[in-house]
């Protein structure tokens, strides 16, 4: 196995732990890339796509780093004055104004504080993937708790609750806006909805090995039918198993279904490392990344029933060392927000680093974040910028 493309020599060590990955850590096929004060410091891949060499162009299913770019839709949307994250949801979308929901915030539904964080009612097969179903249920369903009061991971939710409030303001798809206004102007390989031309570049994801832990949440789902956490993981439309299907690709689903590499979202993220713009592309405002970035939701976790922090749709920092693995977030700066993806994947911006980071991979990890593939990766790049670890696992200088 082969790694090619560039590193920079201060940023050895990070070769290094992505060569570790494969020889050690059971990494398939992979990228890890890496921008610094807007210049690009790391650009690797490796590895098998599928029977054929991961290359430069290879992209793959990146999950829910997917919510990063539904969220930044989102956030473009308040730069610009164009939507107030204060207002009552119902300003934009007045449907949803059922069963206890009048009062929710647009800031609730970035929060994973909305109590929707999960479908009551069953989904036929393909239903996640089908956008007015999907929508019209959520406007209607009653919610787990009263808006505002708890914080869960809306795991599956995320993309239709945030994107439709994209789709009312804008006019626009998620996927339109996002390829109109994030995307195309900034070159990404990145994609909510895949074209069929580039279903050739895809590698599939290779589910994570079984082993002996097990995330708080899937015990909950095998053990208590009647749960949140057990219509999390039952109640899909089936969307796991065909998570890898062009139909899939060519949906709508801005919580998990982006289709991208390390690349493009290291890239995504590079704008808001800098203050919102990149290359004459201004994405948000200067004023706009404290609100992307501060925490504003954190502590027990009702979906995940484990502690996560949230910023307005972004993840923060949260290593838990005292936590099993399959438990922990990932560990960053507190400066940084962006999101990970089921099995590992990761994407995010360091405004105090001007930093950018993006990893994507075939081969999935166990647990709820990042795994020590991904964390190693990371890591790597904060002790090349000279900063070190708190006895938690945060990075700090």
């Amino acid at each position: 196995m082969t790694v090619e493309g560039t590193c920079a020599d201060e940023f050895a060590e990070v070769r290094t732990e992505f060569e570790r990955n494969f020889a050690e850590r059971g990494e398939v096929g992979a990228g890890v890339h890496v921008t610094v004060d807007g210049e690009t410091v790391v650009d690797l891949w490796g590895g098998d796509a599928g029977g054929r060499p991961w290359t430069e162009d290879t992209i793959t299913h990146v999950w829910s780093c997917t919510k990063g770019a539904t969220a930044l839709c989102a956030h473009v949307l308040a730069s610009r004055g164009e939507l107030d994250l204060d207002a009552p949801v119902t300003e934009h979308w007045p449907e949803f104004g059922q069963h206890g929901k009048e009062g929710t915030l647009v800031r609730h539904l970035l929060a994973h504080q909305a109590g929707l964080a999960a479908v009551r009612e069953p989904l036929p097969p393909g239903g996640m993937l089908d956008w007015e179903l999907m929508t019209d249920r959520l406007a209607r369903q009653e919610p787990f708790w009263a808006p505002g009061t708890r914080h869960g991971y809306h795991a599956l939710t995320f993309g239709h609750l945030v994107g439709e409030v994209v789709r009312r303001v804008s006019g626009l798809s998620p996927a339109e806006f996002f390829e109109k206004e994030v995307s195309g102007p900034l070159g990404l390989d990145f994609w909510l909805t895949l074209p069929e031309d580039l279903e050739p570049l895809v590698a599939r994801t290779i589910p994570a090995e079984r082993g002996e832990a097990v995330p708080n949440v899937y015990v909950t789902a095998m053990t208590r039918p009647e749960s949140m956490q057990a219509l999390l993981a039952g109640n899909s439309g089936g969307y796991v198993a065909a998570s890898d299907t062009r139909e899939a690709h060519a949906a709508q689903y801005g919580s998990v279904g982006g289709m991208s590499n390390a690349r493009g979202l290291a890239q995504m993220y590079r704008p808001l490392a800098l203050g919102g713009e990149y290359n004459g592309v201004r994405v948000v405002d200067e004023a706009q990344i404290p609100v992307m970035s501060g925490v504003v939701s954190a502590g027990f976790d009702e979906m995940l029933l484990a502690p996560t922090r949230f910023s307005l749709g972004f993840m923060k920092s949260a290593a838990n060392l005292h936590l099993p693995a399959v438990e922990r977030g990932a560990a960053m700066s507190e400066d940084a927000f962006g999101h990970s993806g089921m099995g590992g994947s990761l994407g995010f911006a360091d405004p105090g680093a001007r930093m950018s980071f993006g990893y994507a991979m075939t081969r999935m990890g166990p647990g709820l974040g990042v795994n020590a593939r991904g964390q190693s990766l990371v890591d790597a790049v904060y002790r090349a910028l000279g900063y070190r670890r708190a006895s938690d696992g945060a990075w700090f200088r």
